[in-house]
């Protein structure tokens, strides 16, 4: 029986500058598929120069186009990653062994968070970064919800082993500046998924939710160990959904899906 066709997909928008990187990265796989949002800048000509097949078009919703990315995924297993992160050659055999013995529908696989150039390990969450990811799937397995930002999933199969020996580098961030203008942006997309829905929730609870966050990933998931950046980490993290209240709630002119961008 042949081994199982893998298929590595890229969703992405405008990053001609961190493309190549990824897709060099991204060569093992048996087909490589790339997702373009309504992207003006050189990105479709950089991934078909590196032999990917190019999905060009419009979707609202972070859901949308990663599930049409899904879609376009020939191979039997995907694997699912963004354009600033970097897939290393021992994780690439890691990923061959597991996919030929596996029996489930999906694998969760360690991410290594930089920002810049430093590697940060603990304080990550509060769906302000995380340390692992369901990434790896059987085609048909998973699919994304019609949401902005942080869309939830739907699955079909079970979990098995996570890869953890090796993990994807992620260059989540180049600076302080960096992470503060992705607070803004995942506030802003999260502000109009929660007026979509009619549910923006009341300041006290966001208020809980943002403390709550914070004691998780600078107590409870280590950041401390970290020193300032842990700190940081733990408050952006925490800020996320009182910011995103927040905006639904005092400028929902400007954040309301039908509003002109």
């Amino acid at each position: 029986m042949s081994p199982p066709r893998l298929s590595a997909l890229v969703v992405a928008r405008n990053e001609a500058a961190r493309l190549p990187a990824c897709l060099a990265t991204l060569r093992p796989a048996d087909e490589i598929v790339v997702v373009l949002d309504r992207s003006s800048d050189g990105s479709a000509e950089i991934a078909r120069a590196h032999g990917a097949r190019v999905l060009e078009g419009g979707w609202e919703l972070e859901g949308e186009r990663r599930n049409a990315g899904i879609a376009a995924c020939s191979g039997d297993w995907i694997l699912e990653v963004d354009a600033d992160e970097r897939v290393p050659p021992e994780l690439w055999a890691d990923i061959r062994a597991l996919i030929t013995r596996s029996a489930h529908g999906f694998h969760r696989v360690r991410i290594d968070n930089y920002v810049g150039d430093r590697l940060i390990l603990h304080g990550w969450g509060g769906s302000f970064g995380t340390t692992l990811k369901p990434i790896l799937f059987r085609k048909g397995a998973k699919r994304w919800r019609g949401q902005r930002v942080h869309p939830g999933l739907d699955w079909n199969g079970t979990e098995g082993e996570r890869l953890t020996a090796h993990g994807i580098r992620h260059e989540v961030d180049r600076d302080i500046s960096d992470m503060l203008r992705r607070l803004d942006r995942y506030s802003s997309a999260k502000a109009a998924d929660l007026l979509a829905a009619g549910r923006i929730g009341s300041l006290p609870d966001n208020v809980r939710r943002c403390l709550s966050r914070i004691f998780l990933c600078y107590v409870r998931r280590k950041g401390y160990r970290e020193g300032g950046w842990g700190l940081l980490i733990a408050l952006c993290a925490g800020l996320f959904p009182l910011l995103s209240h927040l905006k639904a709630r005092l400028e929902p002119e400007r954040h309301h899906p039908a509003a002109p961008r």
